[in-house]
């Protein structure tokens, strides 16, 4: 079994139970981000004199080596509150993650409109998008 998801991921986030996109896409960004989130030297490989990218994101078959666990099953980041920006922009429903999950046969996500009373999303705390749209 898995450790704790780190603190940041809300209870019922679809996310700790998928790990589709650490597994399909090259997670790079500016290189300086890597120094102002804390990543560390190792985990990051520079691409560019500008760009560099997750460790592991950046082959043919990649995985982020931030991600612990089975994809589809149960998974968590590592760097969670530190990860760079383009793991802080996929949000769970969002045509990358589909495309993702589709990718690794895990079961897509619905974005139904939120009619919970307020206070009573997704996650408990965690208000919906500007759209009133939430994961079902």
């Amino acid at each position: 079994m898995l450790p704790p998801s780190p603190a940041g991921i809300p209870p019922g986030n679809p996310c700790v139970s998928c790990g589709a996109c650490c597994t399909t896409f090259r997670v790079s960004f500016y290189w300086a981000e890597a120094e102002v989130h804390g990543i560390p030297d190792e985990l990051v490989i520079p691409i560019t004199p500008v760009y560099a990218c997750m460790a592991g994101t950046s082959q043919p078959e990649p995985r982020c080596v931030a991600l612990e666990g089975e994809v589809g099953r149960s998974v968590r980041c590592t760097l969670y509150e530190r990860r760079p920006g383009p793991c802080r922009e996929l949000e769970p429903g969002d045509e990358k993650c589909l495309r993702a999950r589709a990718r690794h046969g895990v079961d897509s996500l619905t974005l139904v409109p939120n009619v919970s009373p307020p206070g009573n999303v997704l996650a408990p705390g965690v208000p919906p998008d500007d759209e009133g749209l939430r994961v079902a």
